[in-house]
């Protein structure tokens, strides 16, 4: 009865852990100087934070299958939301440094803003061929957010 009762509970936790809704993303994060940013903070659903980074820009965190977007958001960088490919379980972020703009409009921001955000890809290989990074390509897409959003009449 005893070895019935172990082998019934062995089998009921194995069974749940195979059936496990979670997956294990690990990664790091840089800024567009090739600098790693400790202590970022990791977000999901825009207000339910999982993690940060260590004080080298990596980061190790498990969230739910559903969840198809993690947002990096910390001071003096601009928040940034990727959504992750299907198979993505390495990221490898590269992040803009805010700035100050002064005296321009939303419309010129958003230009200077576009011209820089092009450019992360480019580091991203940079990063790569530095030995910074793992991987030549990122697995996740990330959009650009404007700051000028023209509203339709």
């Amino acid at each position: 009865m005893e070895k019935l009762l172990i082998a019934l509970i062995f089998l009921t936790f194995s069974t749940c852990s195979l059936y496990s809704q979670n997956k294990t993303i690990t990664g790091r994060l840089i800024d567009n100087d090739l600098e790693t940013l400790p202590y970022v903070s990791i977000l999901i659903n825009d207000t339910i934070k999982v993690g940060k980074t260590d004080l080298n820009g990596f980061f190790h965190i498990d969230i739910a299958i559903s969840v198809e977007k993690i947002t990096f958001n910390t001071v003096g960088i601009e928040p940034a939301t990727i959504k992750l490919v299907d198979k993505c379980n390495e990221v490898e972020v590269v992040l803009m440094l805010s700035g100050t703009y002064d005296f321009i409009t939303l419309k010129r921001i958003d230009k200077l803003r576009m011209k820089r955000f092009k450019k992360l890809s480019e580091l991203h290989k940079i990063a790569f061929e530095k030995g910074i990074f793992k991987t030549s390509k990122s697995c996740y897409i990330q959009e650009f957010v404007p700051y000028y959003t023209k509203i339709k009449k």
